[in-house]
C-alpha cells in the first residue's frame, strides 16, 4: 500500500508515535523504527545516559545522525523523538522523504501519558505540565510546518488514530 514511501511521526513525547506507528507498519507490512531505540542500539546506552555524559546537543547530534541514517530506507514507519525537529536539517530529511503525519496531543494527555515513565531526560527535574507547556511553545510551530497530515490522539485508541491516519495516505496518493 505504502510503495515506495515513508511514514515518519512527529509529536510531543506522549502523543503515542512508537504504539501508532507499530500499528502502521503492521497495517501496510513495512518494517518499524523508532529513533530513540535506534540511537540506544548505535550508542549500547540509554537515552538517559546520553543527556548525561553530552547533553542535549550531544544528543541532538546522535539523533541528526540516526535521522539522516533511517530516512534513507524504503519503505518505513518511522516514529521520531519529540525533539526531532529542533534541527533544521531533521526536518529537511522527514519533509523530502515521506510523509510527516503530526501526532498532536494536548498537555494534559501528554502529562498524564509520560507521569509513569522513567527514560524522559527533559522531565527528569521539572514539573512535567510546565516543562511539556515550554517545550510545546518552541516546538508545535515546528511539527505544524513540516506536517503532510495532521492527527489528534487525546482519548483515542491506537487503533483509530492508525485509521485516521491510513485515510490520510491514501487520500494523499488518488
Amino acid at each position: 500500500m505504502l510503495g515506495k514511501r515513508n511514514v515518519f511521526l512527529i509529536g510531543p513525547m506522549g502523543s503515542g508515535k512508537t504504539a501508532v506507528g507499530k500499528y502502521i507498519a503492521r497495517l501496510t507490512s513495512a518494517p518499524f523504527y523508532d529513533s530513540d531505540t535506534e540511537i540506544e542500539h548505535r550508542t549500547g546506552v540509554d537515552i538517559p545516559f546520553i543527556f548525561e555524559k553530552e547533553g542535549e546537543a550531544g544528543f541532538r547530534q546522535r539523533e541528526r545522525e540516526a535521522i539522516a541514517a533511517l530516512t534513507q530506507l524504503e519503505p518505513i514507519v518511522l516514529a521520531t523523538g519529540g525533539g526531532a525537529v529542533l534541527l533544521e536539517d531533521n526536518r529537511r530529511c522527514l519533509a523530502a522523504r515521506g510523509c510527516v503525519v503530526y501526532l498532536e496531543t494536548s498537555i494534559a494527555q501528554q502529562t498524564n501519558r509520560v507521569r509513569r515513565g522513567r527514560n524522559r531526560p527533559l522531565l527528569s527535574d521539572a514539573d512535567p505540565a510546565s516543562k511539556l507547556t515550554e517545550l510545546m511553545r518552541h516546538r508545535g510551530p515546528l511539527y505544524t510546518e513540516i506536517a503532510d497530515i495532521i492527527v489528534t490522539t487525546d482519548g483515542r485508541k491506537v487503533a483509530a488514530v492508525a485509521e485516521d491516519i491510513m485515510r490520510g495516505l491514501e487520500a494523499r496518493t488518488l
